[in-house]
């Protein structure tokens, strides 16, 4: 493959004043950021532990979007909420938090073996966890990339405020002396924090709510961190373990010179619009709903049965099958469904938590597509050598560790396809955004797109969100290291998409057309490239609204409308490049590499 150009600054528009200015106008904001994370970032590399109350005041001090009462007395249960579903459930046991690349770095410190400990993980964030067998108060984690630091200390920290504040006011009406179980309004009136708050904070704690809220009263957290070496060599050795039983996956299946598709996504979507198995397990997946169901989809489900409901029926069969699969704790039968049709699961079993999905294409069968995918030509689609890699949502800095590595072991690349999830500064949580600019705080580089996505291929299949394109990104390096000094400064150069992936995303991508690494602080034009390349988001927050996070809500099962609409567009978009999907007028999307 042939490398581009270098790209030169003087052919691109000029870089948001704040990119380039020094002062306080170009920092307002960030000062606060900078420091909290120059803080632990130092105080990690001390040898020893460090208490995480060391950290608190600045934590505080930065008055982060996500956490905006760090600093009040008054609870703060949507930064708790989200701090606790990305912990594992035990943490609060925990005395110290020791982190680190890889099991062999713990060993050498005296710690583990780690295979002899339990692992535990959490809900909303993938992350290997592992709890010392004695339950001495040890834990071990282990770190994907520089992402997870920026990560994991802020949460922590998030969660240790909180708790602490919650115990404090457990104490104070005399709990658990309380007699019964006051329910969230009640909770709420007695404690503080909103009443939706409190029904969340019950849903994710289940029938264990009494005993956590039991818990909390019962003792103050103060835990410990500690920090066992880190470095970029390590970070990519990681990455090529990672994506060694992918290749091997490559070699058995005869796919080691096919062009190659990499999406970045989740595990569900573009598998169930190729295999077909909700649409095999209609009638089961409907008896499921109506006698075991959530109640959201028996509401939904009659809805679809009175001719009220807007949605999309497969959109439904979708939730419906995740749900019905998990309420039977047996995934294996999912799997070997996928196998009947060619696509291969591969769980990771390094510190990088990233799922991938191995399809050829000419081992599909369209007649078990999703009929939003369009007639596809069924020789043609047979006749293609390529396959799609599919790894599901990299942590930050994780992405371009993942692309550079598979980059440097293939040649064959046809496309990149980045659908991930987004907080955003003008939209409402569902909506999809299409960025032409990304400015990657990592690497301080402002990237100028041309997405290989338009509006067309988004909102013909959106029932409920909106389509937004010529939006402008911003790739943080965390989701706790944002304030609203920071979110206005966006605003006001209308970047409205905040993100995490698609800036590594870009700095792998400049490598495949540049013989020097990606670059720092400058602006590169990506209007030619070698690769097909499209980023597509889905709002998940809004964070000037604190209420409406991912922490305080779900995406629910309207929240697939704008995830399927985009991975419909992700793979037609691959369709088309084969040559198995008829071209619209005018579409110049096909490249030979």
């Amino acid at each position: 493959m042939a490398a581009g150009p270098r790209l030169s600054p003087q052919t691109v528009p000029a870089p948001p004043r704040w990119a380039r200015a020094s002062g306080p106008e170009g920092r307002a904001g960030s000062e606060e950021v900078e420091l909290y994370q120059r803080t632990y970032t130092t105080l990690l590399r001390s040898s020893g532990e460090t208490r995480l109350r060391i950290l608190e005041s600045s934590h505080k001090a930065m008055q982060s979007s996500l956490h905006p009462l760090a600093d009040s007395d008054e609870l703060d249960l949507g930064a708790f909420l989200y701090a606790t579903q990305r912990l594992p459930v035990a943490i609060a046991g925990a005395r110290v938090v020791i982190m680190g690349q890889e099991a062999e770095l713990f060993e050498r410190a005296g710690i583990g073996p780690l295979s002899e400990w339990p692992t535990l993980e959490a809900a909303a964030r993938r992350r290997r966890w592992f709890e010392e067998p004695d339950h001495d108060g040890t834990w071990a984690v282990l770190l994907a990339s520089a992402s997870d630091l920026d990560d994991l200390i802020p949460t922590l920290v998030a969660y240790q405020i909180e708790w602490n504040k919650l115990r404090r006011r457990l104490r104070g009406v005399g709990w658990p002396r309380v007699q019964g179980l006051p329910g969230a309004e009640e909770c709420a009136r007695i404690l503080g924090g909103a009443g939706d708050d409190w029904t969340r904070l019950q849903e994710v704690w289940g029938t264990s709510y009494a005993e956590r809220l039991g818990d909390v009263a019962a003792r103050g957290l103060s835990l410990r961190v500690r920090m066992l070496g880190g470095s970029q060599v390590g970070y990519a050795r990681m990455t090529r373990r990672w994506w060694a039983p992918v290749r091997e996956q490559l070699e058995r299946e005869h796919l080691r010179d096919a062009p190659m598709y990499v999406v970045s996504s989740n595990t569900h979507s573009l598998v169930n619009l190729v295999s077909g198995d909700a649409q095999a397990r209609e009638k089961e997946l409907v008896a499921w709903v109506d006698r075991d169901g959530p109640d959201d989809l028996k509401a939904e489900l009659a809805s679809f049965r009175s001719g009220a409901s807007q949605g999309s029926w497969e959109n439904f069969l979708y939730f419906a099958a995740r749900d019905f699969y998990a309420a039977g704790d047996d995934d294996g039968e999912r799997r070997v469904a996928e196998q009947d049709v060619g696509i291969t699961h591969l769980s990771s079993r390094t510190a990088l938590r990233v799922a991938a999905q191995v399809l050829p294409l000419s081992g599909l069968d369209p007649t078990r597509f999703d009929g939003r995918l369009g007639p596809v030509d069924r020789a043609r689609l047979a006749a293609s050598d390529a396959v799609i890699v599919n790894v599901d949502y990299p942590l930050g800095v994780a992405a371009y560790n993942i692309l550079r590595e598979i980059t440097q072991d293939r040649d064959t690349l046809r496309g990149v396809y980045v659908l991930g999830k987004a907080a955003t500064l003008n939209a409402d949580v569902g909506d999809v955004m299409l960025s032409n600019v990304v400015f990657d705080e990592h690497s301080q580089t402002t990237y100028w797109l041309d997405n290989a996505f338009g509006i067309e291929d988004i909102t013909p299949y959106l029932r409920f969100g909106s389509g937004l394109d010529n939006q402008r990104a911003v790739t943080v390096r965390s989701t706790f290291l944002q304030n609203r000094g920071y979110l206005d400064r966006y605003y006001r150069e209308a970047y409205t998409v905040v993100e995490m992936e698609a800036g590594p995303y870009c700095n792998a991508i400049y490598e495949l057309t540049d013989p020097d690494r990606y670059p720092v602080g400058e602006q590169v034009n990506f209007s030619k490239l070698p690769v097909d390349f499209g980023i597509i988001h889905y709002a998940s927050d809004t964070p000037y609204t604190q209420a409406r996070t991912l922490g305080a809500r779900g995406l629910s099962y309207y929240g697939m409308d704008s995830t399927y609409a985009s991975s419909i567009a992700i793979l037609r978009r691959i369709l088309r490049q084969e040559g198995a999907l008829p071209a619209p007028a005018g579409y110049d999307g096909n490249q030979e590499i």
